[in-house]
């Protein structure tokens, strides 16, 4: 037999005979990893997505001078979080705009416009932000969460080596020994990545957060000298 093959028949025989608890902590381990992975692979797709789309409409945005133009390339590049921004400005700008009682009240009508501005900046920010936490908790309890396999599959072969009375051999201890250690390495298998990710996202996030604040002041001045005179 391949010594793959055996290891892992190993591993499933070795699961299959464990504790309750240790299988417990196995299972949450392995379902945090599954879910860390997906989390992982999403993110590193939107986050992407999200940092190209903004980089064309910045593009645009300063290339540009018929604010329709730019407001119909926002709406199609919905996953930039700044030109979602846009769209929210855009939208309330064209809203006071119509209403002739607040033409001539111009502090007024900027605050208006920087207030959707903010709240748009602050949804775009919970989105980018989604899911994100999950991997923080993943990496801060996971090695935890393992330990605590580890110290209950130490326990329990205490217990075997006293209940052998001086028989106690390694094929006796051996599975609750081998059981332990494998509740620790899964937690660090989890673990691991799910740092690591956390990490490189919210470096991301930061950097998309400062464009963001960026935009908003150009955009507000950009609206103070030609639309609010």
């Amino acid at each position: 037999m391949p010594a793959g093959l055996a290891a892992s028949l190993d591993i499933a025989r070795l699961l299959e005979q464990a504790h309750w608890v240790v299988k417990g902590v196995v299972i949450t381990l392995t379902v945090m990893f599954i879910v860390g992975l997906y989390i992982i692979i999403y993110k590193t797709m939107y986050l992407r997505r999200a940092a190209s789309e903004s980089a064309r409409f910045l593009e645009s945005f300063w290339r540009s001078r018929d604010i329709e133009q730019i407001y119909k390339q926002a709406q199609a590049l919905r996953n930039s979080p700044i030109s979602q921004m846009f769209v929210a400005g855009y939208t309330e700008l064209a809203k006071l705009a119509s209403d002739d009682n607040l033409k001539d009240d111009r502090e007024g009508n900027l605050t208006n416009i920087e207030r959707s501005l903010r709240r748009a900046q602050l949804s775009e920010t919970l989105k980018l932000e989604s899911m994100v936490p999950f991997l923080a908790t993943t990496g801060s309890a996971a090695p935890f969460i393992g330990l605590f396999g580890t110290v209950v599959g130490i326990m329990f072969a205490f217990v075997e080596i006293s209940a052998a009375a001086g028989a106690a051999t390694l094929k006796v201890v051996g599975p609750h020994i081998a059981e332990a250690l494998f509740a620790t390495a899964i937690g660090l298998v989890a673990a691991i990545p799910a740092v690591m990710a956390y990490n490189f996202f919210m470096r991301r996030i930061r950097v998309l957060r400062s464009e963001m604040e960026t935009f908003e002041q150009d955009y507000l001045n950009i609206i103070k000298r030609h639309f609010l005179r």
